[in-house]
């Protein structure tokens, strides 16, 4: 049967059959997974992959591809049986699913090469597809398109919304997003269940152009995919009625189906599937993208001009951030910016008055701003940097851990750190980011002290795979190195020493300041300190550390503008664990702090010099 355009509906109908099966068959094998999550947007992915999208089954994240994101990633198997059914790969492989030696894991990951980045955290993946289609429409300026599949459970997350805005804001008429709305969430009902007016009305207000259809009727569906391609200036939802199971009887649309394998009722389901199927040896290739994308390259990424800065001249590690960040842009016509609305605080805006083009703006609303950073940087499209508050950055922990998990490249700038920001008060010191930095797998932590080291900083980011965290401070800090110095991942430097040094003293940021302040102090006392640098947390330069920490007689201060958990500290303290005779002493911020002078917190809470100097004089009597 033929429909509008030459397209083979019952072709269609087929395939999103064998979708089902192959979902069965795989699940089944692993005695685990969602079969009933996949067959409700079986049709979908069936017109999506064998109608609608142009990509290649040779080269699944080529450039010039269309992009497909599955945010709601329990439904893996069936997004991997499409691409089986594509010819990417034996369907038998399906049977691997779940198995240690298998990259088809329970959730996608990149470790598939059709998978861009890791989904299943839920109300994620449109913030990345959002992403994705920035990068196309304004950056590519190519003809690929990008889809995005939406639970209708994960459509309660606020981060749906947010990216919502963001797509409707920018006119991503080139991002589609589907709504696979079953009704049925993991232990219940969803709050709207088939309320699809509902779901309409809100996507409408928000400037999206809704479509609601039979997600199950596959000459809708591709009359709607159709219409989306045509229309200009918004981007389109579909809002798609299905039902859970669809196609399993005896289960459909019932609860307590969720995340359970169909075991024995498995194969009397698929013999019925089997006789729904017209043609079992039905095949219909993907169409090939319209263009090519533009090469890009962004490996080499340098500064236009070294720093220069005055020995002693006084800068704020933030401004040189907004600095440095317009340098390698000058370089490189791919380093772009995004930020939450702090650019004047973050100076991020330095790039943005230089290139406001390659400037995207996100709002007050960080995680869909990091999912964004995560979708511009899929397909190695651009030299992402997103910079805030460092606090706010804590409100996309779970952004940034599936950052790693996608093997994503992005570099995220937190200002503000600790309580050297004054009188702004707790809520806006970030005094738990190094904590949550570390913990990220893939992270590199940069803590620069003066604005010589943050510009290289900044550049070596630029450089480096993996999560990239650069923490600057809010109060100005003298330069402490020549502008010719050169910086490396993983290791230290030592500001002050002598053959006579008889404590380490370990400070980053604004408290490499205090710890030289105090190193002078003690020195005036008849006592020689050494004074380290860490510049990067993680990894930390663990030989350094030993090696001087032994050189000062195993007595060593640390001090920094953090909580006690996962900051310099503790990372000092793993380094010298196996180390005998080696005594740490702890300088953290203790409590929940309060507003106040920048100068006047750092000595409420035991960071500044005279503590610094106390702690030392304490440690060299133990």
């Amino acid at each position: 049967m033929k429909g509008d355009k030459n397209v083979d509906i019952q072709a269609l109908k087929d395939i999103a059959n064998k979708l089902r099966i192959d979902s069965i068959v795989a699940t089944n094998a692993s005695k685990s997974g969602h079969p009933t999550s996949c067959a409700s947007m079986a049709e979908i992915m069936s017109v999506l992959f064998f109608h609608t999208m142009r990509y290649k089954v040779s080269a699944p994240r080529d450039a010039s591809a269309d992009r497909f994101i599955l945010s709601k990633g329990h439904a893996a198997p069936i997004l991997y049986a499409a691409w089986a059914e594509a010819g990417l790969f034996p369907l038998d492989d399906l049977k691997n699913l779940r198995k240690l030696d298998s990259d088809l894991e329970g959730h996608p990951t990149p470790r598939l090469n059709f998978v861009d980045v890791g989904t299943g955290s839920l109300g994620q993946g449109l913030a990345v597809a959002a992403g994705m289609a920035y990068v196309g429409k304004y950056f590519d300026q190519a003809p690929y398109r990008v889809y995005c599949l939406v639970g209708d459970g994960e459509a309660a997350e606020g981060s749906i919304w947010e990216s919502l805005h963001f797509a409707s804001h920018y006119k991503l008429d080139n991002l589609v997003v589907i709504f696979d709305v079953n009704r049925l969430g993991q232990s219940e009902p969803t709050s709207l269940q088939h309320q699809l007016n509902v779901y309409d009305a809100r996507l409408k207000s928000f400037g999206l152009h809704s479509l609601v259809v039979d997600g199950h009727d596959v000459t809708e569906l591709v009359k709607a995919f159709d219409e989306a391609a045509g229309t200009a200036g918004k981007p389109t939802a579909i809002v798609a009625k299905t039902f859970k199971g669809k196609g399993f009887p005896g289960i459909e649309d019932l609860e307590n189906w969720h995340g359970k394998a169909l075991g024995p009722d498995g194969e009397k389901i698929i013999k019925h599937l089997q006789s729904q199927i017209k043609n079992a040896t039905v095949s219909l290739k993907p169409k090939p993208p319209l263009s090519e994308a533009p090469h890009v390259h962004l490996r080499d990424v340098t500064l236009s001009s070294p720093p220069a800065y005055a020995r002693g001249q006084l800068v704020a590690t933030r401004l040189a951030y907004g600095t440095a960040l317009k340098k390698i842009a000058d370089t490189n016509m791919r380093v772009i910016a995004l930020d939450g609305d702090t650019k004047n605080s973050t100076f991020s805006d330095k790039l943005r008055n230089a290139y406001p083009d390659r400037y995207i703006e996100c709002f007050i609303a960080e995680q869909n701003l990091v999912g964004v950073a995560t979708g511009a940087a899929c397909r190695d499209r651009a030299v992402v940097f997103a910079s805030t508050f460092a606090a706010f950055f804590t409100r996309t922990f779970d952004q940034i851990r599936m950052g790693a998990i996608s093997q994503s490249n992005i570099n995220l700038a937190g200002s503000h750190c600790g309580v050297s920001i004054g009188e702004d008060g707790p809520s806006q010191m970030g005094l738990e980011d190094l904590a949550l930095f570390r913990a990220v797998p893939t992270a590199t932590v940069f803590y620069p002290s003066d604005a010589v080291s943050t510009e290289r900083a900044v550049e070596l980011a630029a450089n480096t795979k993996g999560i990239c965290y650069l923490r600057t401070s809010r109060p100005n800090t003298a330069i402490l190195y020549p502008n010719d110095e050169v910086f490396k991942v993983g290791q230290a430097k030592i500001v002050r020493e002598s053959p006579k040094d008889k404590v380490l003293l370990i400070g980053a940021g604004i408290t490499l300041h205090e710890a030289l302040a105090a190193a002078d102090t003690l020195k005036a006392e008849g006592v020689e300190a050494r004074v380290l640098d860490p510049f990067t947390i993680k990894p930390l330069d663990e030989a350094a550390v030993v090696r001087h920490a032994r050189a000062a007689h195993g007595r060593v201060v640390v001090v920094e503008d953090h909580y006690q958990a996962g900051g310099v500290g503790e990372a000092v303290l793993s380094a010298l664990a196996l180390e005998r005779d080696v005594i740490v002493k702890h300088i953290f911020v203790r409590e929940v702090p309060r507003s106040g002078a920048p100068s006047a917190l750092l000595d409420r809470y035991g960071l500044s010099a005279p503590h610094v100097a106390a702690a030392a004089r304490a440690i060299l009597k133990a």
